[in-house]
């Protein structure tokens, strides 16, 4: 456990300092072998797990994303599909520099298997990288080479930090998916430093939300096994996705006519091999039926919790995501 991370954290039910306690008294090349991390009081204790501390049960309302990460591990990271994708969203949604981010500490909320966490962490930043699944596990499998990394499985209504610490904060495309999305994004600026930078975003709700087939479909597929779901849509999506792109070539009409057919589908969107189309469909189209929760909002919405948070220098943009950013008061 790195002494620095160490000072960061703090127990999420009591707010005190936590210690680390290595109860077998031995160590391996990486990690304790059997540790956790125990409050001042020790009242409370945190195991740590493949070197992550776990501040959250195994089995939550996010297991579908610790399955899918797990699965799709290396998908959405730059460095295995050679493109920037990841990189592109990162820094056009954040509007933040290299150089900005350069020894900075940095926290990201919703890390999954680590695309966005990879980005920072080669811009040179100190990445907390914290998801409430078992994605922790592949975000580390996939970045633990870089030093900078610090891996937490944690939870966003009781982040295990202190106020006030982060220099920059960023989630994104985790807010909609929590179960109360206000209060999930409220308890980001309390561990934001005073003039610090946070950047989130969400599925944008408008009039597109209820003519896309995944909300007609999500009540049934939200109650589906979600093996047998993925079972389902490793078997569909290929022709569907064949479907949507010949309505897709219709003239005039057909980008807009082949978002009936429910599979995500980025033919003319990104540059991707024919390999890489299917696997990025696979892995999306599971990402709109399987989570249990799915909860769009509006520009308004997000700029009123922003001001809701006493934020500065506040900006609601459309950047493929409705994207909410700004700095908090010195």
């Amino acid at each position: 456990m790195n002494t620095d991370l160490l000072e960061l954290l703090r127990c999420p039910r009591s707010g005190q300092t936590l210690s680390l306690a290595i109860s077998s008294g031995k160590q391996n090349d990486e990690h304790p072998d059997d540790s956790s991390l125990v409050s001042a009081d020790g009242v409370h204790s945190y195991p740590i797990h493949n070197g992550i501390p776990r501040f959250v049960p195994p089995s939550n309302y996010a297991a579908n994303f610790g399955m899918q990460w797990n699965r799709f591990r290396h998908t959405q990271l730059d460095s295995h599909s050679g493109v920037n994708l990841s990189s592109d969203r990162f820094w056009r949604a954040t509007g933040w520099s290299v150089e900005d981010l350069k020894g900075r500490w940095v926290l990201d909320v919703g890390c999954g298997a680590g695309r966005f966490a990879e980005v920072a962490l080669n811009a040179g930043a100190n990445v907390v990288a914290l998801d409430y699944s078992s994605a922790v596990d592949a975000c580390y499998a996939n970045l633990k080479h870089h030093r900078n990394l610090h891996v937490i499985q944690g939870d966003i209504f009781a982040l295990p930090f202190r106020p006030d610490v982060f220099d920059f904060v960023y989630s994104l495309g985790v807010l909609q998916h929590t179960p109360d999305v206000g209060r999930a994004f409220a308890a980001l600026p309390v561990v934001l430093r005073p003039g610090g930078s946070l950047c989130v975003d969400y599925y944008e709700y408008s009039w597109r939300s209820f003519v896309q087939p995944k909300y007609w479909l999500r009540p049934l597929t939200t109650r589906m096994p979600q093996a047998a779901l993925f079972r389902l849509l490793q078997r569909s999506v290929p022709s569907m996705l064949l479907l949507s792109r010949a309505i897709g070539a219709i003239p005039a009409v057909g980008r807009t006519l082949r978002r009936v057919v429910p599979v995500v589908n980025y033919y003319g969107v990104y540059p991707l091999t024919h390999r890489q189309q299917l696997e990025w469909s696979l892995l999306d189209t599971f990402d709109w039926f399987a989570p249990k929760y799915d909860n769009p909002q509006t520009a308004s919405t997000a700029r009123r919790w922003m001001e809701d948070a006493g934020m500065s220098q506040i900006e609601v943009i459309n950047a493929g995501h409705l994207v909410a950013r700004a700095r908090k008061v010195p």
